[in-house]
């Protein structure tokens, strides 16, 4: 199911269903890096593909940092979860359940899990649970997301 275009107010979201969002992305050599050096990250599993590859290490070349792939499958989402959004409230139950590496494309499924009023008449709050998965379908990330959303109408329209 797809709620890309209009249907994506907190009406249109009921709880049980899951959407498989419609993009995905590749992930790039400056996803990684990029990204990661303007965290302050320099942890040489992200930069260091010598000592990835000759240490022994669990896995044999660099992996992405995990807030890349959280960015990621939470943006792949946005076009259809966050468009009438107001507010984010918050996300939790963040897990990292695979590693990504460069040139692995990553795609991404919401679920609704609860709906109930927010505190004006013209907004809900909606409670994702979202999850990303490689292009070989391996579950990489999960993690519940709550967020504040315009009503129908909302704006005198």
């Amino acid at each position: 199911m797809a709620l890309t275009g209009s249907d994506n107010y907190f009406e249109d979201f009921t709880v049980g269903d899951v959407y498989r969002h419609a993009r995905g992305k590749t992930i790039m050599e400056y996803d990684n890096v990029g990204t990661t050096l303007q965290v302050m990250n320099t942890a040489e599993g992200h930069f260091n593909e010598h000592l990835m590859q000759n240490s022994g290490a669990i896995f044999p070349q660099r992996v992405n940092f995990g807030g890349v792939t959280i960015a990621t499958v939470v943006g792949l989402a946005m076009q259809d979860t966050g468009e009438n959004a107001l507010r984010e409230i918050g996300m939790d139950k963040i897990r990292l359940k695979s590693p990504v590496f460069h040139g692995d494309t990553l795609y991404a499924f919401s679920e609704v899990l609860g709906t109930e009023e927010g505190d004006a008449p013209d907004t809900g709050i909606v409670h994702f649970k979202h999850y990303g998965v490689n292009q070989e379908d391996k579950l990489v990330f999960e993690g519940e997301r709550r967020v504040l959303v315009k009503k129908r109408g909302w704006g005198g329209k």
